[in-house]
């Protein structure tokens, strides 16, 4: 958080600047309380951060990550995006469609899409003409390196690829943040690094707000900041 002073006709005016990403006392449980998967978390993640969540399986990463997508809703406790409380000040679904981009694990490309209109399919819910989302997704295509794939179905396409088609899905309609969830799990280690390299590259050039959950030490250390969850605790 930063504090910025401006003059106006002769008066000091103080605006903050507000954390792009914040929770507060954040729990979520499951079986009716048996399984505390997050244990009163607080946390607060400045715009255009890099952030890397790791932890064994089962400490609470892939939950955090799940909540401050607003794919799923806390027990109790806040997460706000932009001083915005989701699900009262801000609906979850404008936040999902407009301000967020996910990537996952298993990639969760349609199969029955090729590779450009997989990328359009979160274009759907905007009001873009079909012409510009052809030719958002095309451009989005080739800067993540698959200009001459994206006629491809997903079965046509190796596993590297398939995620980099879900890596301009996830930036179909802008978002400011960038959620990835164990992004390099089903990879080897090139198209792992390629992965990393283009998602950091993605979030210098864009300034956007990138967290990736990882059980992997090297992307974790690589990140500026490495938050480290035990027990739904925050430990490092």
């Amino acid at each position: 958080m930063f504090v910025q002073y401006s003059s106006f006709f002769g008066f000091r005016r103080c605006a903050i600047a507000v954390p792009i990403l914040e929770v507060r006392n954040l729990r979520k449980d499951y079986n009716e309380g048996r399984i505390e998967a997050l244990r009163g978390v607080d946390l607060s993640i400045e715009a255009g951060e890099f952030v890397a969540i790791s932890g064994h399986s089962g400490s609470g990463k892939s939950t955090l990550l799940h909540l401050l997508g607003g794919l799923d809703t806390p027990t109790s406790g806040d997460v706000l995006f932009r001083g915005a409380a989701l699900g009262s000040s801000i609906s979850l679904d404008t936040y999902r469609c407009h301000h967020v981009g996910f990537i996952f694990q298993s990639f969760y490309l349609l199969p029955t899409l090729r590779a450009v209109e997989n990328v359009q399919a979160p274009m759907l819910a905007t009001r873009n003409a079909g012409s510009m989302r052809v030719e958002r997704a095309e451009a989005l295509l080739r800067e993540v390196g698959l200009g001459s794939r994206m006629r491809q179905h997903p079965n046509e396409l190796s596993g590297g690829e398939r995620q980099r088609v879900a890596i301009a899905r996830a930036l179909a309609n802008n978002p400011s943040i960038l959620l990835a969830d164990e992004p390099t799990g089903n990879l080897d280690s090139k198209n792992s690094a390629l992965i990393m390299e283009i998602l950091t590259g993605i979030q210098k050039t864009r300034g956007m707000t990138l967290i990736v959950i990882t059980h992997e030490e090297e992307i974790a250390n690589s990140a500026p900041r490495h938050i480290r969850i035990h027990d739904g605790r925050i430990v490092r």
